[in-house]
C-alpha cells in the first residue's frame, strides 16, 4: 500500500498513537489529546507533516517519564480523525471528540480554514486548544478564550520580502516607491491575511501593486496571472497558495520562463518545489516558522539542530524537516508543560495555566497574549540557493546574504 494510503487508512479509523511501554503502562494513566487532521484532500501533505510532529513529541514526552501530577504519572496519547481537508467535517469531528469520545484537551488541524471552523465548537464546550498550524490573524480577533496558537501570525509571512525590496532599491540609488509588485493569493483566511500584511507594508513604502489576483478554487491553473506578469515585468512577485498553489506556480513559472528578480512564495517545502522544479526554485525566497539553524532549544528536544537530526532519523523521507512538523511537536510540548504547571486535569485550571505560559522551546519562545496569540514569534526567511534552503533574514540568524537578482535557469 502506498505510504499516503496507509496514513489515510490509519488516521481515518481514529488511531491512538504512541502506546506506552509495558513498564510505563503499569504506573501511568493516559491523558488523551484530540486532533482532527487532514489525511485526505488538499491539505493532506501538511496534515501528514503535522501528525508526524505530534507523534514524535508524544513519544518523546512519554519516554522521558510522562507527566507527573501530584503522586500520579500520566502518558500523553492522541486520538485522530481525518477531517478530509473540509472545514465542516473538522467541526463535526471535533464535536465528536468532545461530546462522544469525552476528550477534554485539543490539538489543532492543519490550516486556518479548518481551525476557523472548529473554534466555535471549542468555545461552546470550553475545551482548551493548543494549535501550531493555523496562522491567520483573524483567528485571534474574535475574543475566543480557549484558543492558544504558538505560530507567528500570517500577516508577517511575506512582509520581509517587501522590506528586502525597499532596501535593495535604496542601495541601487532608486526610490522604494518605484518598486512594482505582482501578487496572487488563494482565496482562504490564511492567504488573505498574508495579502493584508503585504498591502500594509507596501503602503508604508509607497510601492505600486501592479497585479493583485486571486487563484481559482482548484489551484490547477494560473496562466492568466503569469501572462500578465510577463507583460508588466514587476520587480517583486509574491505567491501564497499553500502546497498545491505553490507547486502550480513553480510549474507555470517554468512554462512562462518568469524572470522576476525577487520572488517570495509560501509553503515551498511542503510543495516540494526544490525536488520537483529544481531550476525554477533557485533563488525563490520562502518564509518559515522554524529552521534548524535557529538559536532555540529546550530540555526535552535539545536545540533546533538536534530536533532536526532526530526527526530525520525517524522520517528519512524528509530532506528538510517541514516547519509544520516542528511546530506540531512544539504544540505537544506546550501541553506537557501546561499539565505539569497546572498540577491538575481540570479544564479551567489548565486554561488558566495556558494563559501564564512562558516557555523556551527548540521552535522558539511561547508566551501567549490575551488574545491567545504568540506575538514574540517572528518569521524567518530562507532563499533557495544551490538547491538548499539558506536563512537570509532576519540579520541575527542569517546564514548567508540574499542572492539578488534571482538567478534561475530554465
Amino acid at each position: 500500500m502506498h505510504s499516503n494510503a496507509r496514513f489515510a487508512t490509519a488516521i481515518a479509523v481514529a488511531v491512538i498513537v504512541s502506546a506506552p511501554t509495558a513498564s510505563q503502562a503499569q504506573t501511568c494513566e493516559d491523558v488523551v489529546l484530540g486532533a482532527a487532521v487532514s489525511a485526505t484532500g488538499i491539505y493532506a501533505a501538511n496534515g501528514k507533516n503535522t501528525q508526524h510532529g505530534y507523534e514524535f513529541a508524544v513519544k518523546k514526552v512519554n519516554d522521558a517519564g510522562g507527566i507527573k501530577i501530584g503522586n500520579k504519572c500520566y502518558n500523553l496519547k492522541i486520538k485522530y480523525y481525518d477531517d478530509e481537508s473540509t472545514p465542516a467535517r473538522a467541526a463535526q469531528l471535533v464535536e465528536r471528540l468532545i461530546d462522544q469520545d469525552k476528550v477534554k484537551y485539543m490539538l489543532g488541524p492543519y490550516g486556518s480554514p479548518l481551525t476557523k471552523a472548529i473554534l466555535p465548537v471549542i468555545e461552546k464546550y470550553k475545551i482548551p486548544l493548543v494549535q501550531g498550524e493555523a496562522a491567520s490573524r483573524s483567528l485571534f480577533t474574535q475574543g475566543y478564550k480557549y484558543h492558544f496558537g504558538i505560530v507567528a501570525t500570517s500577516e508577517k509571512y511575506l512582509t520581509p520580502v517587501i522590506d528586502m525590496a525597499a532596501n535593495l532599491a535604496t542601495k541601487a540609488g532608486k526610490k522604494p516607491q518605484d518598486v512594482k509588485i505582482a501578487m496572487i493569493y488563494q482565496d482562504d483566511a490564511f492567504s488573505l491575511d498574508v495579502r493584508a500584511g503585504v498591502v500594509d507594508a507596501a503602503q508604508k513604502y509607497g510601492m505600486h501593486t501592479v497585479i493583485d489576483d486571486r487563484m481559482p478554487k482548484d489551484l490547477n491553473d494560473i496562466t492568466t496571472f503569469f501572462t500578465k506578469v510577463k507583460a508588466v515585468q514587476p520587480d517583486v512577485l509574491l505567491i501564497s497558495g499553500h502546497e498545491k498553489g505553490a507547486a502550480t506556480a513553480a510549474r507555470q513559472m517554468g512554462e512562462f520562463k518568469t524572470s522576476v528578480p525577487l520572488i517570495g512564495v509560501t509553503h515551498c517545502e511542503s510543495a516540494k518545489i526544490v525536488n520537483d522544479f529544481p531550476n525554477i526554485a533557485e533563488g525563490i525566497v520562502c518564509p518559515t516558522q522554524w529552521d534548524e539553524t535557529m538559536k532555540a532549544s529546550d530540555p526535552l528536544f535539545g536545540s533546533a539542530a538536534e530536533y532536526n537530526k532526530a526527526m530525520i532519523a525517524v522520517h528519512p523521507e524528509y530532506k528538510i524537516v517541514p516547519y509544520q512538523t516542528a511546530q506540531a511537536s512544539a504544540a505537544v510540548y506546550v501541553w506537557a508543560d501546561v499539565f505539569k504547571r497546572a498540577q491538575s486535569l481540570d479544564t479551567e485550571k489548565v486554561r488558566e495555566a495556558l494563559t501564564k505560559t512562558d516557555l523556551p522551546t527548540f521552535y522558539g519562545g511561547v508566551k501567549f497574549a490575551a488574545d491567545g496569540s504568540n506575538p514574540g514569534k517572528e518569521i524567518v526567511m530562507r532563499q533557495i540557493q544551490g538547491g538548499k534552503y539558506v536563512v537570509v533574514s532576519p540579520a541575527d540568524v542569517a546564514a548567508a546574504p540574499l542572492i539578488y537578482p534571482r538567478d534561475a535557469h530554465y
